[in-house]
């Protein structure tokens, strides 16, 4: 590895390395501000105000329930998107995509008309049911998954397509039913990925802010989370929000050490 690594790094030319130095650097630069102006003297009070206590609270049920909501629909999903043949399956992995790469404000918007009191959907739950979504802490965890599950979707659906097909194929041959070879060969070798995926997925709605003060609101203890409380907080107590925002960088850091393996043998989510 070491001799074969040496020649594609003698043939970068020499002009590659400062605009690469420069991007480390701006990338690196914000997070280093934020570890060395923390108020590490007044941490530990600023944390244990009832405020960032509620709000923390509340980030870390609501992200939870997200992955739980996220899992439960998003295994199935990605294993339809990656296992039959229906039509339309392409658009459906595309548009399964649309919510990484938009706006998180729009998200909310887009929540709004489908489960608002006069959404699509929304206005049924109001009238039949009496069930009124938006600014509750249900608000929350919906807002979350709809911008994390994309992250556990994605991760499992590329790991079944590239999964060795012989296994089950092996157990269907010595009699096993579909749902035994699901448990017992295909979950098993979905788990690295499948656990990866739900940490990047508890990850995102912990840290989601556009979708959830859109649909949800900024209400105290309900739907007020972490960012949203960053948020203020920068307003009225910088040192509140530097406080929060270490907590959410530690979040990164962790979630980048469990999954470091996938990271340092090249494998995309």
């Amino acid at each position: 590895m070491t001799g074969a690594s040496a020649p594609a790094e003698a043939r970068l030319p020499a002009a590659v390395h400062g605009p690469a130095a420069l991007g480390l650097v701006f990338l690196v630069l914000p997070l280093v501000a934020l570890v060395v102006r923390a108020p590490w003297g007044r941490l530990l009070p600023l944390l244990a105000s009832p405020e960032l206590v509620d709000a923390l609270v509340l980030s870390l049920g609501t992200a939870t329930a997200a992955t739980v909501v996220s899992t439960v629909c998003g295994v199935p999903l990605a294993l339809v998107l990656a296992r039959t043949r229906l039509p339309g399956r392409g658009v459906a992995r595309a548009l399964v995509t649309v919510p990484v790469v938009l706006p998180p404000v729009v998200g909310g918007v887009a929540l709004l008309l489908a489960l608002g009191r006069s959404g699509l959907v929304g206005r049924h739950l109001d009238v039949w049911f009496g069930v009124s979504i938006p600014f509750t802490t249900v608000a929350v965890v919906v807002a979350q998954t709809f911008v994390a599950m994309p992250f556990l979707v994605l991760a499992v659906d590329g790991a079944l397509r590239g999964l060795d097909g012989r296994l089950e194929e092996a157990a269907a041959t010595l009699g096993a039913s579909r749902g035994y070879t699901f448990l017992h060969v295909t979950l098993p070798a979905l788990r690295p990925s499948l656990v990866a995926g739900a940490v990047l997925c508890w990850a995102r709605a912990l840290g989601e802010f556009g979708a959830t003060i859109t649909f949800a609101g900024n209400f105290p203890g309900t739907t007020r989370t972490v960012p949203l409380q960053v948020y203020l907080a920068l307003q009225r107590d910088p040192d509140a929000a530097v406080a929060l925002s270490l907590v959410l960088l530690a979040v990164c850091v962790v979630v980048l050490v469990l999954l470091r393996d996938r990271w340092s043998k090249g494998s995309a989510l």
